[in-house]
């Protein structure tokens, strides 16, 4: 395997995740702000569960 990569998509993407954890982690609010505004974009619906 080679060692002189001149791009690490693995790495990338464990720095953004890292970096979004540590935004949404210390402020759940703007998580759920922004998950919303994603829903009306894409015109997710939640569903819920029902119990009988």
């Amino acid at each position: 395997m080679k060692k002189n990569k001149k791009f690490d998509a693995v790495q990338m993407m464990r720095d953004i995740r890292e970096k979004l954890s540590e935004k949404y982690w210390r402020h759940p609010d703007i998580l759920k702000k922004e998950m919303e505004v994603i829903r009306k974009k894409y015109n997710i619906k939640l569903h819920t569960m029902e119990t009988a």
